[in-house]
């Protein structure tokens, strides 16, 4: 037990130590720094000790252990609401009830992250000139509790950009959503981010609903709308368990196209020579004249120790057009960042083979740009991608990205980019 813990556990109990006797511990004798509070401690009933009639001051204590000191200061009428807010699930456990002020002094919790993030990106093409950006993202999270079983999340977002000479800058209220039980199913509700097929097929915010249930096998459904792109009502489905080692994952998922937004003609999108190339009716975003509908199923297992090996194979729809409708991922990741350790790197590297109709808005940063978007999107992609990350400090964390694509339908259209990042987070 720490010393400072000692003695202010002692003065919130608000007896004196002279009103015991000496404290009943081996390996406490008088003279030393925590005599007087021990003892009280003991007197008390707070503190036991350990079989051997030793305090073992210097060992250090388990959660459990000090929420059981926690609940007998507080049967004594000692103000420990800090405490008794920080081990408040372990007091439940042990059946104390903790009043709502004491589990929660603060009713809204706020974190925050600060990213700058740089990108060069060169594309082999006639029309679209090699390109860089800057830009600063801050993001202010808002955590309120509204029960025991539900809470509100809020995310604060401003954006800018330092390409431009007037430093364009915009700030947006990013997430507004609610999380908590029915039942025996949790559900998201409200402005969410969404990352499904681990973002090889959307990962961005989504207006809707969602209902995870089960624990072995994890069963998850949403509706809604993809607020990224132009798309009417969204649906999908998640089935994730384990067998043995490996993780696998299967999902569903359907993108209606309200307005039926089609600007990929004949003379929409050219190749790298200026030749007009026709998509056969699909966007350039990736939208197709009729409802886009992706099926994935995927595997990630340990190769060796902090190794892992993931495989993701995508099937959609290519409605008639002959455009490539199926594609495939494979992952290789090595350790990994830990914001909170620092020191800590990870590698990655990444093959991608996805079909126009596998893809709605990809959580890679390989595509700067709208003419760049234009060239990728709508046409398929292939090619590899290397991460890398390394912790400077607690909670200072980079991370560089280097992709080399190729266009599946316009051919030896090559795009590469090079991405960095450091994030802040507080």
């Amino acid at each position: 037990m720490k010393k400072s813990l000692v003695l202010a556990m002692a003065m919130a109990l608000g007896v004196t130590a002279s009103a015991y006797a000496a404290n009943p511990f081996s390996d406490v004798p008088a003279g030393h720094w925590a005599y007087d509070s021990v003892a009280k401690l003991a007197a008390a009933g707070v503190v036991d000790g350990y079989a051997d009639g030793a305090f073992d001051g210097d060992k250090l204590m388990t959660r459990y252990e000090m929420a059981q000191i926690v609940a007998k200061a507080m049967a004594k009428g000692a103000n420990v609401d800090k405490l008794a807010a920080e081990f408040a699930d372990e007091l439940d456990t042990l059946g104390v009830r903790v009043a709502k002020l004491e589990k929660g002094a603060d009713a809204v919790k706020i974190t925050g992250e600060v990213r700058y993030a740089y990108a060069d990106h060169d594309v082999d093409h006639k029309e679209i000139a090699d390109g860089n950006y800057q830009k600063l993202r801050s993001r202010l999270w808002f955590t309120g509790q509204v029960n025991e079983d539900w809470t509100y999340t809020g995310m604060l977002q401003n954006e800018q950009d330092f390409d431009n000479d007037a430093a364009d800058e915009t700030t947006t209220w990013q997430r507004a959503y609610l999380n908590g039980k029915l039942g025996g199913a949790k559900v998201l509700a409200g402005r969410y981010n969404l990352k499904v097929a681990e973002g090889n097929v959307y990962d961005n915010r989504f207006d809707g609903v969602q209902l995870s249930y089960g624990k072995d096998v994890k069963l998850t459904a949403g509706y809604g709308k993809a607020t990224s792109v132009s798309a009417g009502d969204t649906y999908y489905a998640e089935a994730s368990t384990k067998l043995g080692v490996v993780d696998v994952n299967a999902g569903y998922y359907k993108f209606e196209w309200a307005d039926s937004e089609v600007v990929a003609k004949s003379g929409d999108v050219r190749d790298k020579d200026g030749n007009y190339v026709s998509t056969n009716g699909f966007a350039a975003s990736g939208v197709g004249i009729e409802d886009t509908d992706i099926w994935q199923v995927s595997a990630n297992m340990p190769l060796a120790k902090d190794l892992k090996f993931g495989a993701m194979y995508l099937k959609g729809d290519d409605q008639g057009t002959g455009i490539d409708d199926d594609g495939y991922v494979l992952t290789l990741a090595y350790k990994g960042a830990k914001a909170s350790t620092p020191g800590s790197w990870g590698l990655t590297a990444k093959y991608y083979d996805q079909g126009a109709t596998t893809y709605i808005d990809h959580t890679m940063n390989a595509v700067v740009g709208d003419a760049a978007t234009k060239i990728t999107h709508g046409l398929g992609f292939k090619g590899y991608g290397v991460f890398a990350n390394y912790t400077f400090a607690k909670n200072i964390v980079g991370q560089v990205e280097y992709y080399d694509l190729e266009n599946k339908e316009v051919h030896d259209v090559d795009m590469e980019t090079l991405w960095a990042q450091v994030v802040f987070t507080f």
